[in-house]
């Protein structure tokens, strides 16, 4: 590849000599070295005129510059993030356990990301035991709350969020819940926007509200509780899990490959919005997936004080026949394959049978 890009390097010299020009900076913006003739005589071409686009990058006003110039300031020096440092520099530094509570607005982009790379720079991929780092936000975070957050750091927010809440999400926990005095009903009002969850691989998340379009879409090892979502949800989703305390949009599992979705069912609409193409519906009769399901509903009460939850759980034994498991059809050949690994491998007697 390397030895290509020299090629290529060589040949645009070539280029470049012929024009008479030596650098790129010089060669930007030059459209009158172009030559357009071949394309204006082509039959699909025919009538197009191209002068609009073939304009000199220096026409607007005689100062413009056509190539960069000037660094760009992008205000990581007054990020949210440089405070969350400075609090956190005991669990960075000695792993003890430390509380920090600030305000948010939406200008504060990728709250936790900063922050996290602190974690990993010095812990590695471990990261730090579990919530060490408790983070606790008011008001509405924005774009990309959460993202790439690493292990040992919690973020709570009690507002909302807009887009891409946990991108990449890496073994962090991450809260958002209205605050106590809102007077609407959550499970009736979108608290995060689009695509949240996305590339996520390890880790957890609460939303004690509905999640917009594109919930947890590529996760493949998280783990959420949401109380509703928008178009696609799950989609491309490849490990983790799901767990969907209200109503989902057309098209959801899409693609689908590995992990589960729970979701609550009580009018029996999902098989009208779920994309069968790579998964199927299931009832939750495994003693363990009702297990497993139980116990993220359980923290999601802990963490939010959602009241749609807590319904659940006061009815676990009936409610527990309204969810559907959304299962991928090969996840769960791979699932049953490995079960009859270990089942002959712990037979007694395997190895000198020849079965190990």
């Amino acid at each position: 590849m390397l030895n290509y890009l020299f090629l290529v390097a060589e040949e645009a010299r070539g280029y470049m000599a012929k024009m008479g020009v030596r650098t790129i900076e010089e060669l930007v913006g030059r459209v009158e070295l172009l030559r357009t003739r071949a394309a204006v005589d082509a039959w699909k071409a025919h009538g197009l005129d191209l002068s609009a686009l073939l304009l000199p990058a220096k026409g607007p006003r005689p100062d413009a510059k056509a190539f960069k110039c000037e660094g760009q300031d992008h205000g990581v020096g007054s990020h949210i993030d440089n405070r969350l440092i400075a609090e956190a520099m005991p669990a960075l530094e000695d792993k003890k356990p430390v509380s920090i509570e600030l305000p948010v607005t939406n200008l504060n982009r990728t709250v936790g990301t900063m922050l996290s790379w602190e974690v990993s720079k010095r812990h590695g991929a471990e990261g730090l035991p579990p919530h060490t780092i408790d983070v606790r936000l008011r008001g509405s975070a924005g774009q990309s709350l959460g993202a790439w957050l690493a292990r040992g750091v919690s973020l709570t927010v009690t507002g909302d969020a807009n887009d891409y809440v946990g991108k990449g999400l890496s073994g962090g926990r991450i809260v958002v819940k209205p605050p106590s005095a809102s007077g609407f009903k959550s499970e009736e009002n979108i608290v995060i926007g689009n695509v949240a969850l996305y590339g996520a691989t390890s880790g957890e998340a609460y939303f004690r509200g509905v999640a917009a379009e594109r919930f947890c879409v590529r996760n493949s090892g998280a783990s959420a509780v949401v109380e509703g979502v928008g178009d696609h949800g799950c989609e491309y989703m490849t490990g983790g899990r799901a767990v969907i305390l209200g109503p989902v949009g057309r098209n959801f599992a899409a693609g689908m490959s590995g992990g589960i979705a729970y979701v609550l069912d009580r009018d029996d609409t999902l098989l009208q919005h779920c994309n069968l193409g790579m998964v199927e519906l299931e009832k939750v009769e495994d003693a363990e997936d009702a297990e497993e399901l139980q116990h993220l509903i359980v923290e999601h009460v802990r963490l939010t004080a959602s009241p749609v939850a807590d319904r659940i759980l006061q009815q676990w034994q009936k409610s527990v026949k309204q969810f559907k498991k959304v299962m991928p059809i090969d996840y769960r050949r791979v699932l049953e394959r490995q079960k009859r690994a270990t089942a002959v491998e712990n037979q007694p007697g395997a190895l000198e049978l020849g079965l190990g």
